[in-house]
């Protein structure tokens, strides 16, 4: 084509550049606008984390909040996200196809990522929900715990009072009791004569005691785990005479006197049964027998 011909259409080459360099203008300006959208929205998406991993850290305080402050931003994000949608398509009508075509591409992918946000965010309040109902449970049994504890510090503190009162009067009452040396010229354990001083005995734990009576008429008495038989008692003289039966051995204990321990040795054990009469009255006799609680042979 001449350049007659060009002049007589109305175009010069100049003109002709001039309309494809706004082409490309415009093409880079969408594809700018694109770009700065994307940046835009990925900025957004980290300041939104950033601000849940906060909400997170004091979900305590900010629970009642939370949902006001989720929806205002959701909608601040929404409109500011669409408010660059409607911009990236006005630019983008004024351009290439490919270019609308392109927009409308960011503008799909921008809105999965709306969608993936609003998931993930809706997911996090349904969790912190569950949260503040697990708290306000667990500080429900704290409640109770602490309740419990209370109670049970308050029954120690009687227990422990009554344990002092116990023990003082155990230790009182051990004051008092004496010992003597046996039969068989062994000191004895600690000696009860009378009732008192044996629960005392009792209640130290320290061995195991029997009562019994014994008649005159009785052949023999099972007493723990020897047999007992009374020969003869003597009230004006507090003495009597007894026979022992242990370890298949009789024994005759004879003219002892009363709250002396008659001492004898069953096998199996190194400390000595211990046998005392505490009242003598005609044809009968009232005492004890004390074993060792432990076993511990002879050497």
């Amino acid at each position: 084509m001449s350049t007659n011909e060009i002049e007589h259409n109305g175009e010069t080459p100049t003109q002709t550049g001039n309309g494809h360099g706004g082409i490309i203008a415009a093409l880079v300006v969408v594809l700018l606008i694109a770009l700065g959208g994307d940046w835009y929205l990925a900025n957004r998406s980290n300041q939104l984390n950033d601000q849940m991993a906060l909400m997170r850290s004091d979900t305590q305080a900010q629970m009642t909040k939370l949902g006001d402050a989720t929806n205002t931003l959701l909608e601040q994000r929404l409109s500011a996200l669409n408010e660059d949608l409607k911009t990236a398509h006005d630019s983008a009508s004024t351009a290439l196809k490919q270019a609308r075509s392109e927009a409308k591409k960011e503008a799909a992918q921008i809105t999965e990522r709306i969608e993936d946000q609003q998931k993930q965010v809706s997911d996090e309040m349904s969790q912190l929900s569950e949260l503040k109902d697990a708290t306000n449970s667990a500080n429900s049994k704290i409640t109770e715990v602490s309740s419990d504890v209370s109670n049970v510090k308050t029954d120690v503190t009687g227990v422990k009072s009554d344990v002092a009162s116990t023990q003082s009067e155990l230790e009182k009452t051990s004051g008092e009791l004496k010992r003597a040396v046996g039969d068989m010229g062994v000191m004895s354990g600690l000696i009860a004569t009378n009732s008192k001083d044996l629960q005392a005995l009792r209640d130290l734990g320290d061995r195991n005691y029997f009562e019994f009576t014994l008649s005159k008429g009785q052949l023999t008495k099972k007493v723990g785990d020897v047999t007992l038989t009374l020969k003869k008692s003597d009230p004006k003289r507090n003495r009597y005479t007894m026979d022992v039966l242990a370890d298949d051995k009789h024994v005759e204990k004879r003219d002892r006197t009363i709250n002396e321990p008659v001492q004898l040795y069953v096998s199996g054990d190194r400390q000595p049964y211990e046998i005392v009469v505490n009242q003598v009255s005609k044809d009968e006799v009232t005492g004890y027998l004390a074993t060792p609680k432990v076993k511990t042979a002879r050497r």
